[in-house]
């Protein structure tokens, strides 16, 4: 089995997006605007994505009694999606960083970040293949401060996740608003 396979699968995609993205560079010899078809797409699709990886995996997580598939599967899509739909988002953002969209991409790249150190923590328990821990094959007190950095971990995680919605859709509700209903 091939280890990290959603991160093959997250980068090959964005080899896809990168080259779709440069082959619009090179036809229209400039950066997409994010107000662009291209750059509007590019927005929406990436945070469809990163609406899926924050609610999809939770609820899953959430529902014990509910049969979707294992968990390990779930949570490689949240990695995937949690990777892919912010290149997209920001690919959209045609490199300019200021005002609400600039606090945006700041959360999207400090929780991409956190993905992965929790990625980290959650890799040094072995667990079986649904994604169980493994009881007895680590000392009781190492799984007991994983446990620990991972409950730490979380909650910062997931507040960062929640400003980073609450500050996407008002970027969103802006952007609809000046570029849309004031025209």
């Amino acid at each position: 089995m091939l280890k990290g396979k959603e991160l093959w699968y997250a980068f090959f995609a964005a080899l896809v997006i990168t080259a779709v993205y440069a082959t619009v560079v090179i036809l229209t010899r400039e950066i997409p605007r994010a107000s662009g078809f291209f750059g509007h797409t590019l927005g929406i699709f990436g945070f469809i994505l990163m609406l899926m990886t924050e609610t999809l995996y939770s609820l899953r997580k959430r529902s014990r009694s509910a049969r979707w598939g294992r968990m390990k599967d779930w949570l490689e899509f949240h990695i995937f999606t949690g990777l892919v739909g912010p290149y997209m988002v920001l690919l959209h953002t045609s490199w300019k960083f200021n005002g609400l969209a600039g606090v945006v991409t700041a959360f999207t790249v400090t929780i991409v970040i956190s993905g992965f150190v929790g990625r980290y923590i959650y890799t040094r328990v072995p667990r079986t293949l649904d994604g169980t821990e493994l009881a007895g094959a680590v000392p009781e007190e190492v799984l007991r401060r994983t446990r620990q950095l991972m409950a730490l971990w979380h909650t910062i995680h997931v507040p960062i996740g929640v400003a980073l919605f609450v500050s996407a859709f008002a970027h969103i509700g802006a952007a609809l608003y000046y570029a849309t209903f004031l025209k």
